[in-house]
């Protein structure tokens, strides 16, 4: 498949739309060209896992491998990522809520065990970052968007490499949240709407490694996407 000169500045929602997954993963691969042959080929091997684990999850219009690579893409490229083992993080930050099963070597507490595969196979810092950003088991007497934020507040607080990767994860899912079609607009809205301030609170902390031109481009998305949140949710009440 032929791929423009520029898709390396391309937006990552075009390449979806134009290229598809093929067109992502060019992509990262042009992304990886800047690391040395020992990085490269851990990065190829976390991509080839969460490609196996997520083979058959789809995101409403698209095969859930997208959302993957461009949150690690966003890591390398707009965050200036060069931490091999956040940038494995951010491809299976959903491996171990998702496939926990499919990962843990049988037996025993399915997460735990997913975790300690991902600690045996990539090394225990990238476990306990994945750790950081997978959901906590939910409580069905409380409202689920609640524990989300509840959560991600303890866990973030004391790992700010996963604040990086969670926050990368939330810009595909909340700016590109008019990228999304269906009840899940709403539904996604609502959901991600009240972790902006908290995201705004995480980066703009000193222990948060980021540069500052980097933390100015994360607070412009966080910007973009609140403006996209009131389009969905303030609708004007017009009198009959």
């Amino acid at each position: 498949m032929d791929f423009p000169p520029h898709l390396a500045s391309m937006p990552m929602h075009a390449i979806t739309e134009i290229h598809g997954e093929p067109g992502l993963l060019e992509r990262f691969r042009l992304e990886i060209q800047q690391f040395d042959d020992a990085a490269r080929a851990r990065l190829t091997e976390a991509l080839d896992l969460a490609a196996d684990l997520h083979r058959d999850d789809r995101r409403v219009r698209e095969p859930y491998l997208n959302h993957l690579l461009r949150v690690a893409i966003r890591l390398m490229h707009h965050y200036q990522v060069r931490d091999v083992d956040v940038i494995v993080a951010g491809l299976l930050h959903d491996a171990v809520e998702d496939h926990p099963a499919e990962l843990a070597d049988g037996g025993g507490d399915p997460r735990a065990g997913a975790l300690a595969a991902l600690a045996a196979r990539f090394g225990p810092r990238v476990a306990t970052l994945v750790a950081a950003v997978t959901n906590a088991v939910y409580d069905p007497q409380r409202d689920r968007n609640t524990q989300y934020r509840e959560h991600l507040a303890v866990s973030l607080d004391r790992e700010p490499w996963a604040r990086v990767i969670k926050v990368s994860d939330f810009t595909d899912n909340g700016v590109g949240v008019i990228h999304t079609i269906g009840p899940k607009v709403v539904s996604s809205a609502r959901k991600y709407r009240p972790l902006v301030p908290l995201f705004r609170d995480l980066i703009g902390r000193p222990d948060t490694p980021l540069s500052p031109a980097v933390k100015r481009h994360i607070f412009g998305q966080l910007d973009l996407a609140e403006e996209r949140f009131s389009a969905i949710l303030d609708q004007p009440v017009h009198p009959n």
